[in-house]
């Protein structure tokens, strides 16, 4: 122990130096590769969260890959409480001034509220994209030309559609400062709209109780509506925020609020329900087992033009675990196939392919070994060591037929082709 004052001084210092350091050029990072990815800055930070926290590590990502042109719809739970613990956010900006927007609302209703956000956005661009036409002569046609067919795919397209963003606002504005003749509300406007000429990027943030179960059907309905939102999941298999009661997303043979005896019902499996629309972008995903696929998911979802769901594995401290061995957890989640990863991406079948890719590598472990690493499941055996067997027993069943059921799926494109 030691005097807090001084050491904070000293910190101080070092804190203004590791600010001062120049951050990375986005356009010349393979934002695709583990190594290059986190050399991006994260626009979330210091979020307060539990020590060890599973859900943290999800949206500290996607705020470096997104985060200078994200809007997040955040549902009621953890995600809100450490996300907006006001007067303080961990939500930052960056040197530019750009960081994400952030806003929570209700569990049944966030999935809407998110949704709102993209039909308020494409609105914007919609009328930005006419006011430009509309002035076309006086901003110059090349110019008005390049940003309605600029191609925004990958940082190096944003970086110069922002560029070209900030010559239509000077040329707007010198427009203005020259009298305008009678047409200064539409140009005041179309610099109001200027900056959604940009990319924006949508992500709709909860847990498993929002979106397995109070907020699904609004999830639901957004996801069919076709809009290009980006919904991220993190599961943690149980209500966290409000002391760890059970969800649908809850396993059989948990124990957790509302299920002392043990959960008897399967997961519920969203990923599956929801690929059976057949153009959402689907992932499931575990940074504990393949940060790679991790990150190829996020990249894969936010460039798919429709509706993406990523559900992501998250350890909790409600699961009755040593925090600091949490991807070790997760990694055994996958190696028993409790938790598959997968992508399912729309955009294959128009190239011919299978849409459905497996990244699991099979059932390593017995389920039990995963299991009961974890109190949630252990106390069961104490308090009824019967009931436990037998619901581990049928776990291990619904694991099996659910694994035949992915191979399945992921044989299916190659089953065609040698049948043709």
């Amino acid at each position: 122990m030691a005097p807090q004052l001084p050491l904070r001084d000293q910190e101080r210092v070092n804190w203004d130096f590791f600010l001062s350091l120049p951050e990375v050029d986005r356009r010349k990072v393979t934002t695709s590769a583990i190594k290059d990815s986190q050399f991006l800055q994260p626009l979330f930070e210091f979020s307060g969260a539990c020590s060890g926290c599973g859900e943290t590590p999800y949206v500290k990502l996607v705020s470096q890959l997104f985060g200078d042109r994200m809007l997040v719809a955040n549902a009621t739970g953890c995600s809100s409480i450490y996300g907006g613990n006001l007067p303080t956010t961990p939500w930052s900006i960056n040197n530019d001034g750009r960081g994400p927007a952030w806003s929570n609302s209700l569990f049944e209703d966030n999935a809407e509220f998110g949704l709102g956000y993209r039909l308020a956005i494409d609105n914007h661009n919609t009328h930005a994209k006419n006011l430009l036409k509309k002035f076309s002569a006086e901003i110059g046609e090349q110019l008005v030309d390049s940003l309605l067919n600029a191609d925004q795919k990958n940082e190096a397209g944003i970086y110069e559609q922002r560029e070209k963003v900030g010559l239509l606002k000077s040329k707007i504005s010198g427009l203005l400062n020259t009298g305008a003749n009678g047409k200064s509300d539409d140009l005041n406007h179309l610099l109001s709209l200027a900056d959604y000429l940009v990319k924006k990027s949508v992500w709709i943030m909860g847990g498993d109780g929002w979106a397995y179960d109070i907020g699904y059907g609004g999830l639901d309905h957004v996801l069919a509506s076709g809009k290009n939102v980006n919904v991220l999941v993190l599961d943690t298999e149980v209500y966290s925020n409000t002391g760890g009661q059970m969800s649908k997303s809850t396993p059989k043979g948990a124990v957790a609020k509302f299920a002392a005896g043990g959960k008897t019902m399967c997961k519920k499996d969203l990923g599956l329900m929801v690929m059976s629309y057949g153009n959402v972008y689907v992932a499931k995903v575990a940074l504990g087992a393949s940060d790679v696929q991790t990150v190829r998911a996020f990249i894969e979802a936010e460039a798919y033009d429709g509706p993406s769901l990523i559900i992501a594995y998250s350890h909790c401290i409600a699961h009755g675990i040593d925090m600091e061995k949490g991807l070790h957890d997760q990694k055994a989640a996958v190696d028993s196939g409790h938790w598959q990863l997968y992508r399912f991406n729309p955009d294959l079948t128009k190239e011919g392919k299978n849409p459905f890719k497996l990244e699991s590598k099979g059932l390593k472990i017995p389920l039990k070994d995963y299991t009961y690493m974890e109190t949630r499941y252990k106390m069961l055996v104490k308090s009824n060591p019967e009931v436990a067997e037998k619901l581990m027993e049928q776990a291990q069943q619904d694991v099996n037929v659910k694994w035949k059921q992915y191979e399945q799926l992921a044989l299916a494109g190659k089953e065609e082709k040698t049948n043709k």
